[in-house]
C-alpha cells in the first residue's frame, strides 16, 4: 500500500483549494469581475506575491516533481474557475503560480521598486 501514497494528489488539491479560497478572501472574484470596482495595483501584487510564496513553500516542503507542479498548477486553476474570476485573471495568477513553484520565490531585495 505505500506506492498509493507515493501516487496520491490529495494533498496537492487540498492545498489549491485552500490557496484559492485564501487567494479569494483576500480579492474576491467580485472585484475581478466588476471593473469599476478595481484595488490597486500594488495591492493586487502583494496578495499575489502572497498566495505565490506559500505555494513555492509548499512545493519546498512536499518537493513536488514536475507531475506534483503540474497537477498544482491545474487544480489552482480550475479552484480560480469554480470562485468565479476572469479568464484573464486565472491565466496571470496560474502562470505567476506556475513561476514561483518551479524558480522557487525570488529574494526579497530584488525587487526594482526596493532598489531605487
Amino acid at each position: 500500500m505505500w506506492f498509493k501514497s507515493l501516487f496520491s494528489t490529495r494533498h496537492i488539491n487540498d492545498f489549491a483549494r485552500e490557496l484559492a479560497d485564501t487567494l479569494a478572501k483576500r480579492y474576491p472574484p467580485s472585484l475581478d469581475a466588476n471593473p469599476e470596482r478595481k484595488i490597486s495595483a500594488n495591492r493586487l501584487t502583494k496578495v499575489l506575491e502572497d498566495t505565490f510564496s506559500r505555494a513555492a513553500e509548499f512545493q519546498q516542503e512536499h518537493k513536488l516533481g514536475m507531475f506534483g507542479k503540474a497537477k498544482l498548477g491545474n487544480e489552482f486553476k480550475w479552484q480560480l474557475k469554480e470562485l468565479g474570476y476572469t479568464e484573464k485573471f486565472i491565466e496571470v495568477a496560474t502562470e505567476g503560480l506556475m513561476v514561483y513553484v518551479t524558480r522557487g520565490a525570488p529574494p526579497p531585495d530584488s525587487t526594482p521598486a526596493e532598489k531605487g
